[in-house]
């Protein structure tokens, strides 16, 4: 006797059922929150929640399946971020009102410091290089994109923005000082902010050739304890290096005057992982939404951007970001 196999058909209501076992579990609505403006590892996140790495696959895994997570792949490394609900989809409001609510809850103490912690070993592997290379840099930076390539688009958006000579501006991370230069003919007053040494020695040298006496060098920490505010900012090829790029884009939108200006020059997102050896990069590049949606987060509105193709394959992004004239009191 035959027995017929009955023919197993999709149903709709069969994402939606994803999606809600997907949120059915407190530790994966805290890996969304976790997620909010970041990109973590599953060892990362493993450690952050103090689970196995085979127990986090699974969780990474169910919240996958209902298309809450999305992945990029960087090297060996798979990272994982927030997927964008698609509200004209089935299920597509659920997963908007779903993230919404989630944003809301606060994560456990235990969890925040734990983030920190993989934020702090991020930034000292990047300071650690930049200490090692600081001799070496301009050719470090050459094997990718040397300031030589987008400079031009760089100063053509700058040039647009028609600064007066009495406005300010910052450089955060300004390598070995090679923009500031353009920075001390276009403005009143320069502050470059580093937080490494070595490349603010390199930085100083510029300073002195140049006879740049508007330019003033601080060795801090841009994202702590920095009460400056100018006119523009400006991140070439900074934002890479940075423990998480989200949280350092609100700090930089803090540093602007109303009404002031943000340029950020980055690597659009690409897969060559040794650019994480050889250049210290703790990203490799970004998406071009990613950057618009950190920026409208940090409260900044995204203005024109340039992008520029290298013979090496990669692709340079060179964004404006402004705050609103009438933000007084900047998130």
């Amino acid at each position: 006797m035959n027995l017929r196999v009955p023919s197993i058909r999709h149903d709709d209501c069969d994402e939606l059922a994803a999606l809600c076992k997907a949120g059915g579990d407190p530790l994966r609505l805290n890996v969304l929150r976790a997620l909010a403006n970041d990109s973590f590892g599953v060892l990362e996140l493993a450690q952050i929640f103090d689970i196995g790495q085979s127990g986090m696959s699974h969780h990474l895994k169910v919240l996958a399946q209902a298309d809450l997570v999305a992945t990029r792949r960087e090297g060996n490394a798979v990272f994982y971020r927030r997927a964008l609900p698609h509200t004209e989809l089935l299920g597509g409001k659920l997963h908007a009102a779903l993230l919404e609510e989630v944003d809301n809850l606060a994560l456990p103490a235990d969890v925040e410091t734990r983030i920190a912690q993989v934020h702090g070993q991020r930034a000292a592997n990047s300071q650690d290089f930049f200490a090692r290379v600081a001799e070496k840099f301009r050719a470090q930076q050459d094997l990718i994109a040397g300031l030589p390539q987008y400079r031009e688009s760089v100063l053509a958006l700058l040039d647009k923005l028609n600064f007066n000579g009495a406005a300010t501006a910052i450089e955060v991370g300004p390598g070995d000082g090679a923009f500031l230069p353009e920075l001390a003919r276009r403005f009143g007053t320069v502050t470059a902010l580093d937080n490494s040494a070595a490349m603010l020695e390199l930085a100083r040298h510029v300073c002195e050739r140049e006879q740049l006496t508007n330019v003033s060098l601080q060795l801090a920490d841009a994202l702590n304890g920095v009460s400056l505010q100018a006119d523009c900012v400006v991140l070439n090829m900074v934002l890479h290096h940075f423990a998480a790029p989200a949280e350092a884009l609100k700090h930089m939108a803090s540093l602007l005057q109303p009404g002031g200006s943000l340029l950020v020059t980055e690597l659009c997102s690409h897969n060559q992982s040794w650019a994480r050896e050889a250049c210290g990069d703790l990203w490799l590049g970004f998406e071009q939404d990613d950057l618009a949606r950190w920026a409208t987060a940090a409260g900044l509105v995204p203005g024109e951007s340039l992008y520029v193709g290298l013979r090496n394959g990669f692709q340079i992004q060179v964004r404006h970001f402004q705050r609103p004239a009438g933000d007084t009191h900047h998130r």
